[in-house]
């Protein structure tokens, strides 16, 4: 049963990370939007967590990578907003 869930989060993380590139490429969201960030940043999440399972390190850290990417935008973006627009 843990390895039905453990990989049903993973499916979720490819599925959220797909989406996300999918909703970028057709325009429907830009790459600085809050939507494609969160995307990326849960998608990314659920990867590490059935790379470390599986004891894929290499996929594990990348991912980690991708999500610490997706928190600095969205921390930048927040910044900017509360700075009233200024960068």
């Amino acid at each position: 049963m843990q390895q039905i869930i453990i990989t049903s989060i993973g499916w979720l993380g490819v599925a959220l990370c797909t989406l996300g590139y999918l909703l970028l490429t057709m325009r429907k969201i830009d790459a600085e939007s809050l939507s494609f960030q969160l995307l990326n940043i849960i998608g990314g999440l659920c990867l590490v967590a059935t790379a470390v399972d599986s004891n894929d390190i290499p996929n594990a850290a990348a991912n980690i990578l991708w999500m610490f990417i997706g928190v600095y935008a969205v921390a930048r973006q927040s910044r900017t907003r509360n700075a009233g627009g200024k960068r």
